[in-house]
């Protein structure tokens, strides 16, 4: 773990940041875009936290994704070839994490039921964040896209941001049911 005995270090003043292996790269390198919105998304979810869920279960998932999520960017922040000179072995994204999110999502589901046509989102406060959550996760899904065009990453990193998002989703609607809030559904014809 890193200990952080200041804050600031004016190494970005310039408009560079570095990535975890030492390399200098502008502050809008596609990598960092990828591990950025990563961040976003984090926030987000401490923003539904802070709301506070209807299901105790569901805030424990969310603390836990939480936590996965700073893995992923860990695993984002180091270039592949530059992850083999850290013998202690590095936080990462695994199978057993995009598992875990299945497993959560067929339990949910269970409950829901099938949907039968399309939702705005919305609801009560913690389904509208995780709706909200969603979206983010699809741009970090689709920065971390655009990185493996030009870079390797690691699987399982976007497998997870692709499962996050239909996590998140069915998460919104179990809120919602869980608060006894009502879903708006969409209109085709407006």
């Amino acid at each position: 773990m890193p200990t952080l005995s200041k804050i600031y270090t004016r190494g970005g003043d310039s408009g560079e940041t570095s990535l975890g292996g030492g390399q200098r790269v502008a502050k809008d390198d596609v990598r960092v875009e990828a591990y950025g919105t990563v961040d976003e998304l984090n926030a987000v979810l401490g923003a539904v936290l802070s709301l506070g869920t209807s299901d105790a279960d569901l805030a424990r998932r969310l603390i836990e994704i939480q936590n996965v999520l700073f893995n992923l960017g860990s695993d984002l922040c180091f270039r592949e070839e530059d992850k083999a000179k850290f013998t202690a072995g590095l936080p990462k994204v695994e199978e057993r994490h995009v598992t875990a999110l299945e497993t959560s999502i067929d339990a949910m589901n269970g409950e829901l039921g099938a949907l039968k046509n399309f939702i705005l989102p919305g609801g009560s406060p913690a389904a509208a964040q995780l709706h909200l959550a969603r979206a983010v996760c699809r741009r970090a899904e689709r920065r971390l896209a655009t990185l493996t065009h030009n870079e390797a990453v690691s699987p399982w990193t976007i497998r997870y941001l692709n499962r996050l998002s239909d996590w998140l989703f069915v998460a919104a609607r179990f809120e919602n049911l869980r608060a006894g809030v009502s879903e708006s559904l969409w209109n085709s014809r407006a």
